[in-house]
């Protein structure tokens, strides 16, 4: 059975959100929370709060044990880009791409739905 949580929004850019939900794709909670735990990004933080929202939800709805989740999918997709205005010299600007990301993660105990 599947379990998803997803976030989105986040205030980082997708690009360094991604390389990190990588890490965890195929590997059992315990070791998918140890990894995070052990990075020094801030996406990191985000990126494990939507994996102890995807194991909360399978505990909590759905009655599974979270030892014997692992995580079956992670992806993260680009979100809304706001355009800011920096200003540079002799009267012109620059424009600043503030770029955001929907995470998603996908947790399953290896047997099949029959839905």
């Amino acid at each position: 059975m599947q379990v998803k949580a997803q976030a989105k929004y986040l205030r980082r850019g997708p690009r360094k959100v991604r390389r990190y939900a990588q890490l965890i794709v195929g590997k059992d909670i315990d070791q998918a929370r140890a990894i995070l735990a052990v990075q020094a990004s801030p996406a990191c933080r985000e990126l494990s709060k939507v994996l102890e929202s995807a194991v909360a939800n399978a505990e909590n709805n759905l009655g599974l044990d979270a030892e014997d989740l692992m995580v079956e999918k992670a992806y993260v997709d680009e979100g809304l880009t706001i355009p800011r205005i920096k200003p540079r010299a002799r009267g012109r600007a620059d424009r600043i791409r503030k770029r955001t990301c929907h995470v998603t993660v996908v947790l399953s105990d290896g047997e099949e739905s029959d839905e």
